[in-house]
This record gives C-alpha cells, structure tokens and sequence, in this order.
C-alpha cells in the first residue's frame, strides 16, 4: 500500500498524447454505435462560416446530400421541411438561438430521393462563443414516422370509439323511452327492454370478432334465432356481410320479429314454424323474407307497438331500403330490403358460422347457410357438459334438458371432468379450454373411453384437427350445441 501512489503517479506521467487519441477515437467510436443503434443521424451546422454538414447516417434517413453545403443562414436544411411545417419550425429554432441552449422540434419532412414524407423529430444543443455570439449547432435526427403512425391510429380509435359508445348510448335510451312508452308495466317493460338490450349485445358481439368490420346475415339470424324455438326455425340464404350499423339494424329487426311469434305468432303453438330466406337483389343489397306458419289466425293489430313502428320507421332507413309487414290470417309475413350501402366494403372473407349445421368450421364458400335443425334429435342422450363458464352451462343444462336430454355437469375444470367421465354419458361437450388449460387429458380419456364429443373452441385450432371432432366456435348457441351433438352420436340429418 506504500508504494501504490508513486506507481500510480508515475503511471499517469507516463501516458502519453497517442494514449489520448486513442481514448478519444474510443469515445467517437462508442458514440456513432450509440447513434447507429437508435437509427439517429447526425448534422452540423456551422453558424460563424454558413455551413451545414450532413453525415452519412443522416443522409441515409433523410435523403438529403452527406456533406457539407452553404446554410443559406439556415434555409438549407428548412428547404426540405414540408411546406405546413417550415414556420413552426423556423420560429422554434429562432427562439432557441436567442435564448436558450438547445432544441427539440417534430415536423414533416419531404425526402428529396423518393418524395415520401416523414415524420421527423430533431434535437440540437446550441454552441456560443466567448461574450454569447451563436458558432455552432450540432444536433441529431431521427425518423419517427411509424411511432407518429401508431400514435394517430390509437387517436382514431379512441375518437372511433367514443363515436360508437354515444350512439349506444344514445340507442339505448331510445329504445327504453320507447319500451316504456307502449308498456304499462315495470315487468313487462323490464323484459321486452332487456330482450332488445339482449339483440344489441348480441349484434356487437357478431361485430367484436370480426373487429367491427361486418358480420354475416346467417350469424345475425342464428343469434336472434336459435335459442327461441329449438327446430322450429329455419333460416337459408348466400353468405353476405353487412356493415355495423345494418348489422344492428337487422338484429333489432329479427329479435322484434321472432318475440312477436313467440308471444302472438306461429311460435306461440306447437306446430307453428318461422322460415327466414334472402337472397342478393338487382341493386347490390339484399331482400330478405320472414314467413310464419302453423300458429294461430293473425289479425291486423290494433294499436301500433314499438316493433311495428321500429319496423315501420326505422329499419328500411338503416338498410338503405324499406320494411313491409303484411298480416295474412295464416301466418305473418315481412319483407325487408336494402341496397348496396348496407353491405360491408372489405375484401376477402370473414369468419362466420352461417348456422348450426356448419358446426364443424366456418365455411367461406359464399354457399347457403340452413338453419334447420330438425333432424339434430337428441332426446333421452346422457350428456355430459364441461364448460368452465357455470352461467353458461347451467344456461346449457336448461336448454339440453328442455329438448329430452338428460344432463349431468357443468364440470369446470380438467379434474371435475375426468372424475365425470365414468359415469354413463353418451356424449360430452367439452369446451377446449378450461380457466386457462387444456382440456386436452379430458379429450384423451374420452378417447379411450370410446365415448364421443364435440369441442367448443374459439381459438385452439390444432386440438381440433388432433381429434377429428365436430366443433362449435366460440361464442355459441343452443340451437350449434344440439347439432353438433347429434352429429358427434350419429343423429343428424346425414345419418
């Protein structure tokens, strides 16, 4: 220890100005790495002699010339700023040089090399000479283009949203001033406002997977449908995508149709039966027919309700075409038509399940999509639910044991399942993933157990495949439940 400090003093009286050169190229060189690996470029801009000096790195983002060039007392470089942006620009840089030691500024830039238009940001510190006079600016650029993308997209959605959100809002007051106005009630208004709640819900849930974009006619009346009248509705038609405001429009429609059958129409008797059919008109949209049959004699109404009148009034509207109701003594029959603007303008297709028949994928054929399900007969089978959501399988319980099932579960987890599995079942609906696992261990235990199934997936694609059996997109309903059910015992109508 007694020696250390002469050694180390004449250490540093031994390093010589090659050793400083050294640290100072080792210092130039880490800071072009640092530059590099941030994508900035660096500039110069040399007050005393009106000079700017582009380096290579910059050159190489910006598009402007590597190397020196006359400032034009700093023209040069704002030569390039796009034309909305150059007096924000000057005006900032100005008042940094007066007052403060550096700058920070975003702007539009044009490259001179392609002519496509950046999204720049610049930042410099400010060099003065001895007494305050300006010498030098030496400063970074960078091309923040794709952040200042991102940041204008999120602002679109947000300004998307908070659209979308009003004019929820504003359809669900309507619809309860409305409800409350034609009901004397506080349940009868509870339920028929919560049923139109329920078809909104369901209209946003059919648009939520498709991002908004649109959703199918088949999926709009296999959602207002399928729960009602197990196999007593059918619904046919071309695959056609409409727009978010006639997909609501639509489902409003059908859900006011379908209640009024149930309550007065040809769902209200045990013969009766509903047939929805549409088809692509002569001017780029859609006519669809709603025909009753089978219930009890139709009379003209004698006050107008709110169905009638959203029918009447607002439906055809939204469509972009009109509405008609015709009450024939033998059944009701609506006629709903729209034109081009109701259909969504995207390219390629988009998921849909069209009905319960098509349990096993989405088809993108443009085919019909039937909703019968008549032959999906699954009375006296002993059905085994595991479905990790228990609101959705008891509601799943109700609807199985209501057409002659005999139903034991829900079973919420891979281990409830399994315990279930060697009881007498003939068939399980086993949903893909449970609370974050894989339902895979139930699946290989019905496998060997011999004991068929269906799979309720929205997402695990390869444990369908591995299994080959009929599956049920997420999110479903009774009505794909039952069918694929009886193709998974050999029920259905292709046994």
């Amino acid at each position: 220890m007694h020696n250390s400090a002469p050694n180390m003093a004449a250490d540093s009286a031994s390093s010589s100005p090659d050793d400083s050169a050294e640290q100072l190229a080792a210092e130039q060189a880490r800071a072009a790495l640092a530059l590099s690996a941030s994508d900035m470029g660096e500039f110069k801009w040399d007050v005393e002699d009106d000079v700017f000096i582009v380096s290579p790195r910059m050159a190489k983002i910006t598009g402007i010339p590597v190397g020196a060039c006359a400032a034009a007392g700093g023209e040069y470089p704002l030569s390039f700023v796009h034309p909305e942006d150059v007096d924000t620009l000057r005006s900032t840089i100005q008042e940094s040089l007066n007052s403060k030691a550096r700058y920070r500024a975003s702007y539009r830039m044009t490259r001179p090399t392609d002519s496509r238009v950046l999204w720049m940001e610049s930042s410099a510190v400010i060099l003065r000479g001895p007494g305050g006079p300006l010498r030098k600016l030496i400063g970074v650029v960078r091309d923040v283009s794709e952040t200042k993308a991102r940041e204008d997209e999120r602002e679109a959605l947000v300004a998307e949203l908070d659209h979308r959100v009003k004019n929820v809002l504003a359809s669900v007051r309507s619809l309860a001033a409305q409800s409350a106005r034609k009901l004397s009630s506080l349940d009868a208004f509870m339920k028929t406002f919560s049923g139109r709640l329920d078809a909104m819900a369901d209209a946003h849930t059919l648009l939520s997977r498709t991002r908004w974009r649109g959703a199918g006619i088949g999926d709009i009346a296999a959602a207002e449908l399928a729960g009602l009248a197990l196999g007593r509705a059918r619904w046919s038609g071309p695959e056609i995508l409409l727009n978010p405001r006639a997909t609501n429009a639509l489902a409003l429609a059908l859900h006011e149709l379908a209640t009024n059958a149930v309550k007065f129409g040809a769902l209200s008797a045990d013969a009766g039966r509903v047939e929805v059919i549409w088809s692509v008109n002569q001017i780029g949209g859609f006519d669809l027919s709603w025909s009753e049959r089978g219930g009890p004699p139709v009379e003209s109404p004698s006050r107008q309700g709110f169905g009638a009148l959203l029918l009447d009034r607002v439906t055809g509207r939204e469509l972009g075409g009109k509405a008609t109701v015709q009450y024939r003594r033998d059944g009701l029959r609506a006629t709903l038509t729209s034109d081009g603007s109701a259909l969504a303008t995207i390219s390629g297709s988009v998921e849909s399940s069209g009905s319960g028949e098509a349990v096993e994928a989405p088809t993108e054929s443009g085919g019909a999509s039937c909703g019968a399900i008549e032959h999906s007969d699954i009375r006296g089978l002993r059905i085994l639910i595991v479905e990790d959501s228990m609101l959705l399988g008891l509601e799943l319980e109700a609807a199985l044991a209501e057409a002659g099932a005999t139903v034991s579960g829900p079973a919420a987890t891979v281990e409830e399942a399994l315990a279930l599995i060697n009881s007498d079942v003939d068939v399980v609906m086993l949903d893909a993933d449970l609370n974050g696992q894989s339902a895979a261990p139930v699946a290989d235990a019905l496998m060997k157990a011999r004991v068929p199934f269906i799979l309720a997936t929205s997402r695990n694609e390869d444990m369908a495949e591995e299994y080959a059996a009929p599956v049920v997109k997420k999110p479903y309903n009774v009505h794909q439940i039952t069918a694929a059910l009886a193709r998974a015992t050999g029920r259905d109508s292709a046994a």
